[in-house]
């Protein structure tokens, strides 16, 4: 019997040790203090604490009251017993930068800076012909040597022109007279842009004129056939032996 109620002592001691260590250990959960939100209305920090009275003095602070989880919840004991603890410790227990935040995950925007090409002032002369001159035709070429100050720019392009067709692209060209007609032409040079603007542009006035010579000797060895065809045959025959025996002579 002794033995029985020795043993009945020790169960009934055991489940007063159980039940109080239970009921501490609900105690700070169900004896926590509130917990509130704080946030900045200027820069969107939020702050959460259990002494709202040290922020109601100060502007632009939005404070209210969070709900906490407690122990019946198996998900969030976790935080419960974090914000209980903090709680307890008297002190703000979170500080979430949201403007950080929001700074971080926003998408990073691409600046291009576009490279502006300056444009460049051109000097553009024509070296030759140099000044007002005549050419005959069709034994002599027009020669157009152009020069320019500074160098040509990647992009521009120097061409050359008689009256408005363009014959060149360079510095420098010959234009055959053979096919320009007599009278006044103008040679042009000009300096065009990469868009096809005109950027610098200089012209001269040149002359084609017949080369009278030349028409002269056409004109007399046309004469000679017409006089030739007009003979007779023994007219033609006696002319070829007269030809023929003043070669002899001049070879000898």
């Amino acid at each position: 019997m002794a033995l029985l109620s020795k043993s009945s002592f020790l169960k009934g001691s055991i489940k007063v040790a159980l039940l109080t260590i239970a009921t501490s250990l609900c105690m700070p959960l169900t004896q926590a203090a509130p917990i509130y939100k704080v946030i900045d209305e200027q820069t969107g920090q939020v702050t959460f604490t259990d002494r709202p009275q040290s922020y109601e003095q100060q502007t632009g602070k939005q404070i209210s009251q969070i709900a906490i989880t407690t122990g019946n919840e198996t998900n969030g004991s976790g935080v419960a017993t974090t914000a209980g603890s903090s709680a307890t410790s008297g002190s703000d227990v979170i500080t979430q930068p949201v403007a950080a935040t929001q700074t971080l995950n926003a998408p990073a925007t691409a600046t291009t800076t576009a490279t502006v090409k300056a444009p460049v002032s051109y000097q553009l002369t024509i070296a030759e012909p140099s000044k007002e001159r005549a050419y005959r035709r069709p034994v002599q070429s027009i020669d157009v040597v152009v020069q320019i100050k500074p160098a040509l720019q990647a992009g521009d392009s120097v061409r050359i022109y008689l009256d408005d067709k363009e014959v060149a692209q360079g510095l420098s060209t010959s234009i055959a007279t053979v096919n320009v007609l007599p009278g006044a032409h103008t040679v042009k040079a000009l300096i065009q842009g990469e868009t096809g603007r005109t950027l610098e542009q200089v012209a001269i006035t040149v002359y084609v004129i017949q080369n009278n010579t030349t028409l002269q000797n056409k004109k007399k060895i046309a004469q000679q056939l017409l006089a030739y065809q007009n003979l007779s045959w023994y007219q033609k025959m006696k002319l070829k032996l007269s030809q023929k025996e003043v070669a002899q002579s001049q070879s000898q």
